[in-house]
């Protein structure tokens, strides 16, 4: 269990996809799909590890 200085993995998912959404928004518009689908995907991994589901 993490302590409040020591964040939990679930919480270093949520800073790591919020500083890829900010990184995709400073790039080109053609350049969205690519990155929208690796972070698509990083998600769907963590969703998927759940529970065991």
């Amino acid at each position: 269990m993490s302590t409040a200085s020591e964040p939990s993995q679930s919480e270093n998912l949520v800073e790591e996809v919020r500083s890829e959404l900010i990184e995709i928004d400073a790039m080109q518009v053609n350049d969205h799909g690519d990155r929208y689908e690796q972070l698509h995907q990083k998600l769907s991994t963590a969703l998927s590890s759940i529970d065991g589901l």
